[in-house]
């Protein structure tokens, strides 16, 4: 399995990405877009501009809302100025005003001169801490990318792998055809949220897009709807293609799970061998709804188990 990694996280890719989400503007500090950003939430520098810096959130981004301006706003020039130098004192990966509040000319020159980026944001500084917050948890959890494709089956996401030319695509058609729906195709992207939940979805240039073999890329929402696209599912299962002749012992009862490694979370697995004739696509569909009962209590090899040795128990006298 793919080794996760954590790209670092500048401002200019938390601009890129959440710049219309955020509704951010560039007003000064183009230069200083490649700072990082190290820590994944949002500081309010209250304290830092009353001169109090001995506990300054630095690594944050710098949010200034109404309390923070108005403040400002009451010191003369000179003092002002003062305060500015202790906020841009430290190397702060850049500063938002909230509320479309206008940051003033001597600030903006400071900033400039220092290559620290300022943005306008319209939204009210508790709606853009927790939008914000949300975003950059998102870009600060770890990643990668599994070869494979992955479809959503009645809210079990699974994870389609196999050797080129072994059937993966024919599978996920078949089972868009039923109604079910395409997360991603091919290569499929694989975020670590809150911890624990392994969520996959697809690289953007391809998403909605497959590739089948003899046919050429096919727009999957145009020819089945916009329902067989998801753009993101928790992983819950991982189904490995394998040829007939490779696959050696097969759990025939599925008494002992097995599970794969992805993001250092254990994820159920199932292989499933292949050869003409058989309908992979019923066979995935029938594994995810397996492990749907699993995961609700319901585990029909332990069961059946349990009844044998009842079975085979002798009967204690009356």
């Amino acid at each position: 399995m793919a080794a996760a990694k954590t790209e670092p996280v500048t401002v200019e890719r938390f601009y890129t990405e959440f710049s219309g989400e955020l509704g951010l503007r560039l007003v000064a500090g183009a230069a200083g877009l490649k700072r990082a950003i190290l820590e994944p939430t949002i500081n309010r520098p209250g304290l830092v501009l009353t001169g109090f810096t001995r506990y300054f959130a630095w690594k944050r981004v710098q949010v200034i809302g109404n309390a923070e301006s108005f403040y400002l706003r009451s010191l003369d020039p000179a003092e002002r100025a003062r305060r500015y130098e202790l906020l841009l004192s430290k190397p702060i990966p850049c500063v938002v005003y909230s509320r479309n509040l206008r940051p003033d000319a001597r600030f903006l020159a400071m900033a400039e001169e220092r290559d620290v980026p300022v943005f306008q944001c319209p939204l009210i500084t508790m709606q853009f801490i927790n939008r914000a917050t949300l975003a950059l948890e998102g870009l600060f959890a770890p990643r990668c990318t599994e070869m494979g494709s992955m479809v959503d089956i009645l809210g079990v996401g699974v994870l389609i792998r196999g050797e080129s030319g072994i059937g993966k695509s024919e599978s996920v058609l078949a089972l868009i055809e039923r109604g079910y729906s395409l997360v991603s195709d091919d290569a499929t992207r694989f975020t670590l949220v809150d911890g624990h939940h392994v969520v996959g979805t697809s690289p953007e240039l391809t998403r909605g897009y497959m590739e089948v073999r003899g046919i050429g890329i096919i727009d999957v929402a145009a020819m089945f709807g916009v329902r067989s696209v998801r753009h993101s599912k928790e992983l819950d299962l991982v189904v490995t293609l394998k040829p007939w002749e490779e696959v050696s012992n097969v759990d025939r009862l599925g008494m002992e799970q097995e599970f794969v490694e992805i993001l250092g979370q254990r994820i159920p697995h199932i292989t499933l061998p292949v050869r003409p004739g058989r309908d992979l696509a019923r066979l995935i569909e029938v594994a995810a709804f397996h492990i749907k009962l699993i995961q609700a209590g319901h585990n029909p090899a332990k069961e059946m188990n349990d009844r044998l040795l009842r079975q085979m128990a002798p009967k204690q006298r009356l």
